[in-house]
């Protein structure tokens, strides 16, 4: 993003204060944390919606989330850049916040769904669930009457509960019926929409809310690092919530009830603004109000043209994840490998001596951020539907919905968070503090390793058993203690080793990356798809293997890519010159 500031802001806000912060910070809180509550509640229930009830295979709704959220954070750039440049953050999370609430809306209008249709000796039998979630069972639906159903060992053969009740057999051999899904287009065009809606609000919205608070205090305001955490806290808290409330209404009550809780939160958020933007005292303000009203095309101002770009964010965003199965992973790998070469090209055309050795550094960091995260978003993926069906979510006698497993990473953090800046700070008095590199790298190997513990728990329920919850408990705090790790330090860090003049540059840079990351999580989430009827496993004990061998392979390649860090590290560092 640019790295202009409106002159307006650079001095901190002298109004009314609550609890010793600019008033201001209260509303960005509430507004950040029903944006957040939308978007971790649209999310909690995604990968279901997509397998459960479009029917779509594991591969390709894994594929599907991944390109969204990889859009999510790409979008920020242009959202970032048009806000500096044109419109300032007020209007941009504004427009951002519109759109959010239009798309978790339409994400509550379902429509009936996909139907799973069986062709035995010339008559059709729907093959669904009787319900949602992992708790559901697979039945059979004939003319007369239904029957839950089951696979035997191996899943050679289809086995009906009560056949009386459908007029067919106790056991259907596999080969002897046809299945095919009769897609409910319109809705699924409904859905497409909705998600390009809300991957242009969060592109307009989420890196320029933070502006926003930055702009509320001087550059030396003690109270800066302060107000930031207390915005953190906002994030952490919408995320907790409504992994809970929408995973358990969506799950069961209904999709649209899950989403439409997601959409109220939004619209909560955006009449707080609304309603109390003059608190910011003016402090988010396009930097030329002149220029904005600027007729460019017509009627059509400068600032009109900022809108239409969002219109054209939508359609390009529909247009991707709609089709993005069909997308060749090669082009995505090709467009990282030129942005690295012009970032590299950057660093030895345009700086010299120490700033080139710290543009490299933080190049690094961008690069080595991707393992993590491609790891780490399994969570909302492969990892939700692992949980859904091979793990026993029982607890205190209650079947605890997968998406609500979610909410883990908001309340590990909230936990934990306070206790790794404690200890980075008792360790600096000893001397003992790890470097930006080292804790990076950490980072990577805490990825590798919360897989590696999640198949150990696998491994100890045998071939077709479920895992034991803990150890979705144990896979969510490792992640959480890799991301403390990864998040923060690589952020900070970026800041202090861009040349001023290209902050912006390197800050979207890392946007750019970590939206690859997320599309490459998707195809890894993809390699651990299974057969399944109405979005249940057809063969238990071979979808469980599969997810043994991905998880441990992605495990001890991420603890490999550690190591080779461990190794560059004291390089990296020397290239930082005291920027640590």
């Amino acid at each position: 993003m640019s790295n202009t500031v409106n002159p307006r802001n650079m001095a901190p806000a002298t109004g009314a204060t609550l609890l010793g912060h600019p008033r201001g910070l209260l509303i960005l809180f509430l507004t950040e944390m029903w944006e957040r509550f939308s978007y971790y509640g649209m999310r909690s229930l995604l990968i279901l919606y997509l397998t459960q009830h479009f029917l779509f295979s594991d591969a390709r709704s894994n594929v599907i989330y991944g390109a969204y959220t990889a859009l999510v954070y790409v979008m920020t750039i242009i959202g970032g850049t048009l806000a500096d440049k044109y419109l300032g953050s007020r209007k941009a999370v504004t427009f951002g916040a519109i759109l959010l609430v239009l798309g978790h809306g339409g994400m509550a209008f379902e429509g009936s769904g996909a139907r799973q249709l069986m062709t035995y000796q010339g008559q059709e039998y729907q093959l669904t669930l009787d319900g949602r979630g992992g708790d559901a069972s697979q039945i059979i639906v004939g003319p007369q009457g239904s029957s839950t159903i089951r696979f035997n060992e191996g899943a050679t053969a289809l086995l009906i509960d009560n056949p009386a009740a459908v007029a067919l057999p106790a056991s259907i051999p596999v080969a002897d019926y046809t299945v095919r899904i009769e897609e409910d287009n319109f809705y699924q065009n409904v859905m497409y929409f909705s998600l390009a809606l809300i991957i242009a609000g969060v592109g307009f919205l989420k890196a320029n809310i933070s502006t926003i608070v930055g702009s509320l205090y001087g550059f030396a305001d003690p109270r800066r690092d302060s107000g930031f955490t207390i915005f953190y806290m906002g994030i952490n808290l919408g995320a907790f919530l409504s992994s809970v409330l929408c995973g358990y209404l969506g799950i069961a009550w209904g999709w649209k009830y899950g989403f439409g809780l997601a959409g109220i939160g939004m619209l909560l958020g955006l009449t707080v603004f609304l309603k109390y933007q003059h608190w910011l005292e003016g402090r988010a303000d396009p930097p030329d109000t002149a220029r904005l009203r600027q007729q460019v095309f017509g009627p059509l101002t400068v600032e009109h043209l900022c809108y239409l770009s969002g219109l054209a964010v939508i359609a390009v965003s529909m247009l991707v994840v709609m089709n993005a199965h069909l997308v060749n992973d090669n082009y995505v790998g090709i467009l990282g490998l030129i942005i690295f070469a012009v970032l590299v090209g950057y660093a030895f055309v345009s700086c010299k001596g120490e700033e080139r050795d710290r543009m490299l550094a933080a190049l690094y960091f961008i690069l080595a951020q991707i393992p993590f995260w491609a790891l780490f978003e399994q969570a909302g993926s492969s990892l939700t539907l692992f949980t859904d069906r091979l793990v026993d979510r029982t607890i205190f006698g209650v079947s605890i919905p997968s998406p609500v497993f979610q909410a883990l990473n908001a309340m590990y953090i909230v936990i934990f968070g306070p206790v790794m800046a404690w200890l980075w700070i008792a360790l600096a008095k000893r001397r003992l503090n790890p470097s930006a590199p080292v804790k990076f790298a950490l980072g990577v190997a805490m990825a590798g390793l919360g897989f590696l513990a999640l198949v150990a728990g696998m491994q100890l329920s045998g071939s077709d058993g479920m895992t034991a919850v803990f150890f979705i408990f144990l896979i969510y705090w490792i992640h959480t203690i890799g991301e403390l790790m990864v998040s923060p330090v690589g952020m900070s860090a970026l800041t202090k080793l861009a040349p001023a003049r290209a902050v912006g540059m390197t800050m979207g840079a890392w946007f750019l990356y970590s939206g690859l990351a997320n599309y490459l999580s998707g195809v890894i989430a993809a390699t651990t798809g299974a057969e399944t009827i109405g979005g249940q496993l057809v063969d238990v004990a071979e979808a469980k293997a599969t997810y043994i061998d991905v998880y441990s392979e992605v495990g001890y390649m991420s603890l490999a890519v550690a190591v080779i860090m461990l190794v560059l590290s004291p390089v990296i560092r020397r290239m930082m010159h005291g920027a640590d």
